[in-house]
């Protein structure tokens, strides 16, 4: 198994402290939590797409080209990079660029996005933002994978004989399509033979596990080799301690702040506690233990291969956040890498590439 470290650059006053941080404070923790994930030997790093509050998180490849010019290994991901949004040219400038900058570290999982400011900044609304995602999709794939592109749908103006630069370092990128709910995205990448990575954050495992049948489903109705299917799967809250109770302890602040904005919006409650969310939610917040049990019962159901957690320690100490991600990796991780084999991903994908930013060539898938 391969673990990610995801962050949505969420801008909150701190759920213990209450101290809000600058911008630019908030940013500059998130390339520090990408070093510190590169040095405690995880697999990748995530960074999310949102352009509404509390987010700042809405431009992943500036910050992405940031952590890899202060990496050398890790994977960097996007989660989600909500294609309905973008022009599909326009992604795959910032996104080749970024492939070439890293090393060809570079996968992307996709998105149609979800939050009203989508309709106000970019007048797509939810009418049409699942055909702009599959559209946007397909020229994406086209641009990166062709030196000339000739082309025509709904959204943007047509291409005759296009070519797109920088030409990427990867000949065939690697895009996960990215799903809370969605069937139309299951089905799209299905199609295509690319891999899932179900959200799998707001609600207990059965939504979730249905999402993913539906898929496999699909999958093979297209025709694919059922050997070649790669799922990941989100959580909806991580933070590990020798003891239960103490992790416990230490998580319900966190917990209790996101109830309440969750009751600000008029959400209803999902988890009636603490314990509830623990026990029911994908949440990995116990002993090493427990979380190891729980992440063996949910690959029983997905059969996933990469998992994602919280890159963030808002509501820990740097002590506490980092002391939860050592115990994970040196506890937990050995174990599951260990019983459920899984693909490489990023620049391990192409063993024989040249990992040097300089390099003009890839290899295969």
């Amino acid at each position: 198994m391969k673990f990610l470290l995801l962050t949505l650059i969420t801008h909150t006053p701190d759920p213990v402290t209450g101290a809000v941080e600058s911008a630019a404070q908030r940013l500059a923790r998130v390339v520090d939590n990408a070093r510190l994930a590169e040095e405690l030997g995880y697999d990748g790093f995530a960074v999310g797409e949102r352009h509404e509050d509390p987010f700042i998180s809405s431009a992943p490849p500036v910050v992405l080209s940031h952590i890899a010019a202060v990496t050398s290994r890790i994977a960097l991901f996007t989660g989600v990079t909500t294609l309905s949004l973008l022009d599909p040219v326009r992604a795959f400038e910032d996104y080749s660029t970024l492939d070439n900058l890293s090393g060809g570290r570079l996968e992307l999982i996709i998105g149609k996005g979800n939050g009203a400011a989508q309709a106000q900044l970019f007048h797509v609304t939810t009418e049409d933002q699942w055909d702009r995602n599959r559209e946007g999709y397909e020229l994406f794939r086209q641009l990166w994978e062709s030196d000339s592109v000739t082309w025509e749908g709904r959204f943007r103006p047509s291409l005759t004989a296009a070519k797109a630069l920088p030409r990427p370092l990867q000949p065939r990128l690697r895009i996960w399509h990215g799903s809370a709910t969605s069937r139309e995205s299951v089905d799209l990448a299905a199609r295509y033979g690319d891999p899932l990575f179900s959200a799998n954050v707001t609600h207990p495992i059965e939504p979730y596990a249905d999402l993913i049948d539906h898929y496999r489903e699909r999958w093979a109705a297209y025709g694919h080799d059922p050997a070649d299917i790669l799922i990941g799967a989100g959580t909806a809250g991580f933070h590990l301690a020798r003891d239960s109770q103490d992790a416990l302890r230490a998580y319900r602040p966190i917990f209790e702040a996101r109830q309440a904005v969750g009751r600000t919006h008029g959400l209803p409650a999902v988890f009636s506690s603490l314990e509830d969310f623990a026990e029911r939610s994908s949440a990995l917040i116990g002993s090493p233990q427990q979380v190891l049990e729980k992440v063996q019962r949910y690959h029983a159901r997905f059969g996933h291969e990469v998992i994602h957690i919280a890159a963030d320690g808002d509501g820990f100490t740097d002590k506490q956040h980092r002391e939860s991600l050592e115990l994970f990796q040196s506890e937990v991780a050995p174990l599951l890498r260990h019983s459920i084999p899984s693909r490489p991903l990023g620049a391990q994908r192409h063993p024989t590439a040249d990992p040097r930013p300089s390099s003009t060539e890839g290899t295969t898938r």
